[in-house]
Order: C-alpha cells, then structure tokens, then sequence
C-alpha cells in the first residue's frame, strides 16, 4: 500500500508546483480578451477576476485596451493599472467595484482606473484589510455608498495613499475613513476633488488624515468632517478648498477630533464655515480664506503662530 500513497503524494507535490509556476508576475486583460487564456500580452485574459487568480503575489495586472473588466475582490497584494487603456474601466451595477481584502500584510496598487456604478453600484472602493492601499489617478462615479469606504479591520495598521482622485455622484459620500476599533489608520490625500455626493471627504476614531490641493464642492453634508468621539481623528488640510457644500465647510465633532488648517479656501457653503460639535478642535494657522458662507463663517477654536 506504500507505493501507490507515495506516488499520489508526489502528484499532489507536481500539481502544486505546476499551479503555482502559473502565476505570472504580469499579466493582461482585454476588451477581446477571454478568461481561459494564460492572461499573457498574446493571450489575455477579459475581465480582473479572470486574471487576478493567475497573477502573483506583488505581481500587476495590465490593461491592453479600453473596455469594462468587471468588479474584482483582491486577497493579496497586487497592482491593477489601466494606464494601458488609457484608463481601464469597471462597471459595478448592484455591486462594489473593487473589495479589498489582502490582509494586515497586503499592499494593493490600483492605478489609472474608471469605476461607474451606474447608479446602483455600492461603494466604488471597499476596504476591509490591508496593511496599505494607493489609489493613483482613479475615478469613482454613479454608487449608492461611498466613492471610497476604507474600514479596516484587522489590528494594527493600515496606511491609505490618494492621488489624483475624482469622486462624484457617490450618494453615502466621498471618502470615509473608519478604522475598526483595533486598527490605526493612516491616510495622505492629494490632488483630489469631490462633487456633488452626500460629504466629501470625513474620517473617524483612530485616524490621522493629511489632505493637500483638494477640492470638496456641492456636496449634501459637510466638505471635511473629522469625528473623534472614543479614539483621536485628526485631520490636516493645506492648499485646499470647500466650496457650495449644503452644510459646513469644515466641521470637528467630539471631544478627540482635531483639524488644523492651513492656506485653504472656505466659502459660499450654506452651513458654517468653520463649524465644532461636542467638543471638537479646529486650529488654524491664521492665513486661511473664510468668507461668504450663508450660515456664518464661524471661528477656529484656536490659531496657531506660523513659524
């Protein structure tokens, strides 16, 4: 009875060996690809999913053309860049366009890439773990969640990097960070923009946020909002602007929320410009511009010398 275990043993060893070796460390989607193909330039597979499953750990998956590749969940860290397709596209009716779960230990890249819920799709970006996530010259429109819901939930930390972001029409909000009670989640956001949702960008118990030339316009409750209620939520905004939001320009809630602004533009919301709730901390730097917002432009709770 040996022989015949020895040798399934060792077929089990060679089929394991063999999926693995068909992992590449880059791979390609096409509009007219199709997913039982190796996912090579020559042969590439259709849709992220398709391709995801034969892409490595830290590996990329490229996009040859334009097209609509489909929602994707990731489990390990890997790069998505639509940069090839001048911008790759996901469609996510009645769905989220991309969930993150690549664990305490996983960074994702997602670059040069289009997400349309058309108007049912849930949240355009899902996170549920990941040690760090860059979003790179990304666009989220037409969800019924956030454009962004990055909610971390292992312990210790997460890192979140944004660059060159549009959000808009995302009816729950722009960007929400709100790490689990276990999770510190760190976020730098920079050349973003976020019209016409329901907030732009807010974040929650045991986060620091930097935010630089950022625009938050038209949106339906706040343009920044940190709350702070159990753990600190930090927020510092430099060279950006909240303009034409329904409620307040910037708004600090709870006791352990802390903005500092810097060099920022606030003006014709219809709630305060600068607005504290339950103890919540706004400092400025004194060399903002707060102005014509139609509830009152409010005050700082403090100002800060420039040094």
């Amino acid at each position: 009875m040996r022989k015949p275990k020895t040798y399934i043993f060792l077929c089990s060893l060679l089929l394991a060996a063999s999926a693995a070796h068909a992992q590449a460390t880059r791979t390609w989607v096409s509009g007219v690809g199709d997913d039982a193909n190796p996912c090579s330039r020559t042969a590439p597979c259709k849709t992220f999913a398709g391709a995801i499953s034969k892409t490595a750990i830290s590996g990329t998956i490229n996009v040859l053309d334009p097209g609509g590749f489909g929602a994707v969940t990731i489990t390990k860290s890997i790069t998505i860049d639509g940069a090839g397709g001048q911008a790759g596209g996901i469609l996510s009716a009645g769905t989220h366009g991309i969930i993150v779960n690549a664990g305490a230990t996983g960074h994702v890249v997602i670059r040069n890439l289009v997400i349309d819920g058309t108007g049912t799709g849930i949240n355009g970006i899902h996170v549920i773990s990941a040690g760090g996530l860059i979003l790179d010259n990304v666009k989220v429109s037409r969800v019924t969640g956030q454009c962004v819901n990055f909610a971390p939930t292992q312990t210790g930390d997460s890192n979140l990097s944004i660059r060159k972001f549009l959000g808009d029409h995302c009816a729950a909000g722009g960007i929400w960070i709100v790490p689990g009670a276990t999770t510190l989640a760190t976020a730098s956001i920079s050349d973003t923009r976020i019209d016409q949702s329901q907030r732009g960008i807010r974040t929650d118990d045991g986060s620091d946020v930097t935010i630089v030339n950022t625009i938050v316009s038209s949106n339906g409750n706040a343009g920044f909002i940190a709350n702070g209620v159990t753990r600190p939520a930090n927020m510092s905004i430099e060279n950006s602007v909240s303009d034409g939001n329904v409620q307040s320009g910037v708004r600090a809630v709870g006791p352990q929320s802390s903005i500092r602004i810097s060099s920022s533009t606030i003006t014709n919301n219809s709630g305060l410009g600068l607005e504290t709730l339950s103890g919540g901390q706004i400092r400025s730097f004194g060399n903002n511009r707060n102005f014509g917002n139609y509830g009152g432009n409010g005050a700082p709770t403090s100002t800060i010398n420039l040094q």
